[in-house]
Order: C-alpha cells, then sequence, then structure tokens
C-alpha cells in the first residue's frame, strides 16, 4: 500500500478561510497565512488552498494572500480558483504553488488541461471534480457547487486524465461538511475510472473516517478535509499515529 497524504484545505473567501455545509452558509474561520504555518508545523502532508468565489465573481484569485501564504508553507501547496488560462497557471505558480487546481475553467476549456500539462507537466495539473448524485447519477457541478453542467462525473474526470490531469481531487458535495464520513460508493467509482493519484475530498468528521477510507479504497491516494482541522476536532499527528496503529503507511 503507498504511503497515506494527510491534506488540510483553505477555503477562502475575501482573503479569510471560510467553512460550510453542502457548499453553503460559510463562515468565519481565520487567516490563511495563520492556519498554513500552523499546518506546516503540525504534519500536514500537503495543503490546498482554494479561492472559492473565484470563478463566481469572474476574477482572478487573490494573489497578495497566496504570495504571503506562500511563504510560510514548506510543504506542497496546490492552489485553485478562477483558473481559466495558462497565464493563470503562470501567475499561481510564481506566487509559490507548487501545483494548479482547476475547476469551472477546465468546464469551460477542456483543452486548458491539455495545454497546461504539456508546458508545465502533468505532476503540476490537478483536476478538482465538484460532483453530486442528480436523479441517481454523477454529475459535475461548476462555479463552486452552483450550477449543474449536466454531465455525467466519472466520464468526465476520466476524458480530463486522459488530456494530462495528473491528479484528482474529488469533492462530493453530498457528504461536504456534513461530517458522516467520506463518499466511499463516489471515490470508488472514480478509484475504478482512472490510474492517477485520488484525493478524497468531502465528508471527514472524525478519525475513524480516515481509517474508513484508506481501509476500505487502498487506491485513494490522499485524504483532504477542512473543519475538522480548523477547529481541532482533528489533530494530525494523533491521525497519523491512528492510522499507524491500523497497519495504514502515513508520512
Amino acid at each position: 500500500m503507498i504511503t497515506k497524504r494527510i491534506i488540510p484545505c483553505l477555503d477562502v473567501k475575501d482573503g479569510r478561510v471560510v467553512k460550510g455545509v453542502n457548499f453553503e452558509g460559510l463562515h468565519d474561520v481565520n487567516s490563511p497565512i495563520e492556519l498554513a504555518e500552523y499546518y506546516t508545523k503540525s504534519g500536514a502532508d500537503e495543503l490546498v488552498f482554494y479561492d472559492i468565489t473565484a470563478s463566481a465573481e469572474g476574477r482572478g484569485l487573490f494573489t497578495d494572500i497566496l504570495r504571503q501564504t506562500a511563504s510560510r508553507v514548506f510543504i506542497p501547496l496546490t492552489v485553485g480558483g478562477g483558473i481559466n488560462t495558462l497565464e493563470d497557471f503562470d501567475r499561481v505558480l510564481k506566487c509559490g504553488a507548487d501545483k494548479v487546481s482547476v475547476n469551472s475553467g477546465a468546464i469551460r476549456n477542456p483543452d486548458l488541461i491539455r495545454q497546461a500539462a504539456l508546458r508545465y507537466g502533468s505532476q503540476c495539473v490537478v483536476l478538482s471534480a465538484d460532483v453530486k448524485r442528480v436523479e441517481g447519477q454523477f454529475r459535475v457541478f461548476a462555479r463552486g457547487g452552483r450550477d449543474d453542467t449536466g454531465m455525467e462525473a466519472i466520464g468526465w474526470i476520466k476524458h480530463c486524465v486522459d488530456l494530462g490531469a495528473g491528479e484528482v481531487v474529488v469533492n462530493s458535495i453530498d457528504t461536504d461538511g456534513v461530517k458522516g464520513g467520506f463518499d466511499l460508493e463516489m471515490l470508488s467509482a472514480v478509484c475504478n475510472a482512472v490510474k492517477v493519484p485520488v484525493i478524497a475530498s468531502g465528508g471527514a468528521g472524525k478519525v475513524q473516517d480516515f481509517v474508513d477510507l484508506f481501509q476500505a479504497l487502498p487506491g485513494v491516494d490522499a485524504g483532504l478535509a477542512a473543519s475538522v482541522f480548523h477547529f481541532g476536532e482533528i489533530a494530525i499527528p494523533h491521525l497519523k499515529n491512528t492510522l499507524r496503529d491500523h497497519g495504514i503507511p502515513v508520512r
């Protein structure tokens, strides 16, 4: 079994980290700069920074906050939000990101993934897929979970990987913020469809949820969560020790 990664996620709105439930009802949490520094010191393997309203507001990502955050982080940093062009990739990477996450921009122009993979390498291109069940089908949503694209999610994810995405973050809107466990059914479908690293996002409420995730789906590479880490409900050192106790390799 490959070594599993634990990844806190900073959902940033107006320069502050926020958290909601099912992508709605956002509440202020903390400064992304302070949280990034805290997670770097507490054993996180990577960090994800999403400017969650950039796409919906039709603007570029907040580069000043990102630059300050990146300067405090000494683990791999993935950044997304408002990524629509190769110039957006370039700008974010120059601010200190290691990988760039694309979602709505790829829905509008799937060739962006191919272009970015050719220029920066597939390892730099992360597909972030916001997925929700609609009439029994896994459906792709855009603009921060606001718009149903009508596209079937598993086929879409596979297509993006074929274009050059080197990693996939599966954000289950159904389980986001509910803290009832990861969406194992959705994640299993994605793992069966692609051969690149898959990151599970949405639903973590307790340490056991991570144990269940990696035991049920050995093909999942990482567990991503936000509020349980932000509010101290799960301490990363304790989480990693528990995973080790269950025979799950962690860094």
